[in-house]
């Protein structure tokens, strides 16, 4: 049984794998969420076990309620739960929003927004105080569209991460007497496999030239802060929200 672990939605790539690697360095035991790619869940879990940590791939859609109670039970089955990372989103080919149908809408907000609301909630049980728990943290995944809007391409995307900005300032409030912090990371321009799923795998490097710090981020870098939050270290942090954008303006 491991002493703390740490549940990663969409863990399987990008930032969540990045998450997954340093948590277990961090002596997490780890659920490595994945919705579809087994394959990729199990080669970062074979990371972790090569550097003698302890992970497991468990599947679920964060949008289904079954599947959520389905991967906290497997934390609950690992150990003693004591942070989530809400990371697993999705966006989709770049459009216009007079163009877009509702099934897109539905399905952006489904994974993005209830997802992250159905695990907090999940994650809550487990650890509030009010409910014989010992507390943890919760660190919601943003962007920095949720602020500049994603006009022309990526509305939509933008809405459910400007939802999530919110959500994070509620639940932060809401729990903050019960041993959890909660608190959001906004990554701005990361140079991972997201933006492929986005219609622009080059939108990164395209874009580098526009950050004051003249390149893109890494996952890692990314990491790193989730981590911080997640930690003993940020004892006094809640409903707060990290940018990790380069020094890129978050406004237009």
């Amino acid at each position: 049984m491991a002493d703390k672990v740490l549940v990663v939605t969409g863990g399987s790539r990008g930032i969540g794998a990045a998450v997954c690697r340093l948590g277990a360095a961090r002596g997490y035991g780890v659920i490595v969420n994945y919705a579809g790619n087994v394959a990729a869940a199990e080669a970062v879990c074979h990371e972790i076990h090569a550097r003698g940590g302890e992970a497991v791939a468990v599947r679920g859609d964060v949008s289904n309620a079954d599947d959520v109670e389905h991967i906290f039970a497997a934390a609950d089955r690992m150990g003693q739960l004591a942070a989530l990372v809400n990371n697993a989103g999705m966006i989709a080919e770049p459009q216009r929003v007079e163009a877009m149908e509702a099934a897109r809408i539905n399905r952006m907000f489904a994974v993005n927004v209830t997802g992250s609301m159905l695990c907090a909630g999940a994650a809550i049980r487990r650890m509030s105080t009010r409910h014989g728990g010992k507390g943890g943290a919760i660190v919601n995944l943003t962007s920095a569209a949720a602020k500049l809007g994603g006009a022309g391409a990526y509305a939509d995307y933008a809405a459910s991460k400007g939802a999530i900005d919110t959500f994070t300032i509620g639940l932060a409030t809401e729990v903050a007497g019960e041993g959890i912090r909660v608190n959001g990371v906004r990554p701005g321009i990361i140079d991972t496999e997201f933006h492929a799923m986005g219609g622009d795998p080059d939108r990164a490097a395209k874009l580098a030239p526009s950050i004051p710090m003249g390149r893109a981020g890494t996952a890692d870098e990314v990491a790193q802060s989730v981590l911080w939050l997640c930690s003993d270290e940020a004892g006094y942090v809640t409903g707060t929200t990290i940018s990790v954008t380069g020094g890129r303006a978050i406004m237009p």
